[in-house]
């Protein structure tokens, strides 16, 4: 991500060179296929802007802004070996964020979302709001305004940036108690397998949707009916659980939810809805009982919870450089089976006491990472539905064995194709071998050595490479990190404030 000065640096270039060829916002944003109000936050700096988008307004305006052209790529050229140090604080959820973005449709108020982290993932979901009427502002440096309008112009959805993000399936929840019929485009997002939606329309059946799957899209009709009968999901997923939620916070009448996700994205949806005035019972169970309303018209504000992904990470980082850091505001609940399988492995460390989330309900702690020596677990790594170890935490273990010593068999058995990613480690002399597209065996302690390498189009993959790349001396090369730029804010600028040294360039 780029730092606040720089994108007003950006801004304000794009609106001299607009002005000097006469374009107003309006023609500038229909040339590049954007919102006049998306190019008055990027002239304002007040909005995250993609090489994509430098390169469709570079076009627009004959001006080769950054020296960017539609084939340039960001890149991290890392210089590994160095130890880090220092104290890094976690930003809030990513998933969280879309989450509460979806939400937020169900509110015909003002919804104001705090510290809200300025990513990819994040813009591709304001970009499709936008797109379908509803104003959203950044205030400040990280609060997002969202207004809905009365009635939302979805045949007019951005459908390329619907399909950058799967969390447009998260669509159908909220708009189908207000929308008889629409239609949404498949889902995208990184590239782990095929994901079926059957779950969703499983869960969202009993309320009366029913979707017909075309080339390119899921058609939704929606017939209101009462829910007579416990949902239970077939599968525990979180945003088959959100999306469920959301139906139910609209339908005026209980809805019991068995097989519930309790992950902290699926709490913090829970949490906003109750401050809207939806009731809900068993938050963090399994078991969901939720009294609806039938419509939303607050205005309201909500602080999303830190991030227990990105806090693993920086866990991680600190273990493969073998560094003494500080995490802070880690989201203790949901990092506490993770931190036991570390100890288990010989991981030192201390933690702070418990104090509150500024949602209110979520614990932080301080975790203070010593010097230790890993020797592999004597079980295998795997991940399960929460309480279980996080299927995103997952890589970040396996990156934690490549320096533990002893043979570690890592089973991610959630994802079609992610386990494969663990070979690209080979590439950093790592000894990776690959049992089947789910196993692969890890042998530590890992000889680093510095590598060139094109980023997975998966977004933990590829910030356990750049991890790696930070313990290996020389100079290592991740090529094309948009898939990072999805769900991390700025964090070769953060990891560098811990001593790193990652250089953001511009190429093929």
């Amino acid at each position: 991500m780029t730092s606040p000065a720089y994108l007003t640096k950006i801004g304000a270039l794009i609106q001299e060179t607009r002005q000097a060829r006469n374009l107003t916002q309006s023609e500038l944003a229909a040339a590049v296929g954007t919102s006049q109000s998306a190019i008055n936050r990027i002239e304002k700096g007040g909005q995250n802007i993609s090489l994509e988008m430098i390169a469709r307004i570079s076009e627009v305006l004959s001006s080769a802004l950054l020296s960017v052209n539609r084939e340039g790529k960001q890149n991290f050229t890392v210089e590994g070996g160095h130890p880090l140090s220092g104290t890094i604080e976690t930003k809030t959820s990513k998933n969280a964020a879309v989450g509460l973005l979806c939400a937020s449709l169900l509110n015909q108020g003002k919804t104001t979302l705090r510290r809200i982290a300025r990513i990819e993932e994040v813009n591709r979901i304001i970009e499709v709001l936008e797109s379908i009427g509803v104003k959203v502002r950044w205030v400040g440096e990280n609060d997002l305004e969202i207004d809905p309008p009365r009635r939302l112009k979805l045949d007019q959805m951005d459908i390329e940036a619907a399909k950058r993000t799967r969390t447009v399936i998260m669509f159908l929840g909220p708009l189908m108690h207000q929308y008889s019929k629409f239609k949404l485009p498949f889902a995208g997002g990184c590239s782990l397998g095929t994901r079926t939606v059957e779950p969703h329309l499983a869960g969202l059946e009993p309320f009366g949707l029913t979707v017909e799957t075309t080339s390119t899209d899921y058609e939704a009709t929606f017939r209101r009916r009462a829910v007579s009968r416990t949902i239970v999901l077939t599968e525990r997923g979180d945003t088959v659980t959100e999306n469920v939620i959301m139906a139910a916070a609209l339908h005026a009448g209980e809805v019991i939810i068995r097989n519930a996700s309790p992950n902290y994205m699926v709490q913090d949806v829970c949490f906003f809805l109750q401050k809207l005035g939806v009731k809900i019972d068993g938050i963090g169970t399994t078991v969901l009982k939720i009294r609806g309303l039938p419509s939303i018209n607050q205005n309201v504000e909500y602080y999303p919870s830190e991030d227990p992904i990105e806090a693993m990470s920086f866990i991680a980082a600190g273990i493969v450089t073998d560094s003494e850091i500080t995490i802070t505001r880690a989201p203790i609940e949901f990092l506490e089976l993770e931190l036991a399988i570390l100890a288990g492995m010989g991981l030192r460390y201390t933690i702070s006491d418990e104090y509150a989330a500024r949602n209110g309900h979520t614990r932080l702690v301080d975790i203070s990472l010593k010097h230790s020596q890993l020797v592999a677990p004597k079980d295998k790594l795997h991940c399960l539905p929460f309480p279980g170890v996080n299927m995103d935490n997952l890589p970040f273990l396996g990156l934690c064995a490549t320096v533990a010593a002893g043979r570690t068999l890592l089973h991610d058995w959630s994802y079609e194709n992610r386990a494969i990613y663990f070979t690209e480690l080979a590439k950093l002399n790592a000894q990776i071998e690959m049992v089947d597209p789910h196993r692969v065996y890890i042998t530590g302690p890992t000889r680093w050595k510095p590598a060139d390498i094109t980023a997975p189009a998966a977004l933990r993959p590829s910030v356990v490479i750049l991890l790696a790349m930070l313990a290996a001396p020389g100079k290592s090369v991740l090529r094309d990190i948009y898939s990072i730029n999805r769900g991390y804010e700025d964090l070769a600028t953060r990891l560098n404030s811990l001593g790193a040294h990652i250089e953001t360039t511009y190429g093929l």
